[in-house]
């Protein structure tokens, strides 16, 4: 499975709305600076954040973004499932409806397997995780 630019920039853009939680709502503008991502598309992204839950919107002169749940409840899974839709390696296995063969697929354990692994892994990390990653590295630099 490769990921595309707009999940890299939206896990990258939730990391760093975590490295500021608590300071108040962060404007789009210093996170596309910070993380070199034009603002016009992360306001895309985050538009499709919001719709799935994770951030919100805060209106207004001291307005920006804030996580919509706390840093450690968001997991990576729940970025990349945001911003891609399933996690699985190939369409038939969330949709068996789609390959009139799945029954008998002598393949389809394999894609089922792969798929567990990768949202087990992608469960296992936190935004909070990556957030304090973010914050030890900007301390060494």
């Amino acid at each position: 499975m490769k990921l595309s630019t707009r999940t890299r920039y939206g896990l990258r853009a939730l990391v760093e709305l975590a490295a500021q939680n608590g300071k108040g709502p962060v404007i789009a503008r210093s996170i596309a600076e910070n993380q070199d991502i034009s603002k016009k598309y992360l306001d895309n992204i985050f538009t499709s954040l919001r719709l799935a839950g994770l951030v919100r919107t805060v209106h207004g002169a001291t307005g920006g973004y804030l996580l919509a749940h706390p840093p450690e409840s968001i997991t990576v899974a729940n970025v990349i499932m945001a911003l891609e839709g399933e996690i699985s390696p190939v369409d038939c296995i969330d949709h068996p409806d789609l390959c009139n063969r799945s029954s008998e697929c002598v393949t389809r354990p394999v894609w089922e397997e792969l798929r567990d692994a990768m949202l087990a892994v992608l469960e296992r990390h936190t935004i909070a995780e990556l957030a304090q990653e973010y914050r030890d590295k900007q301390d060494l630099a």
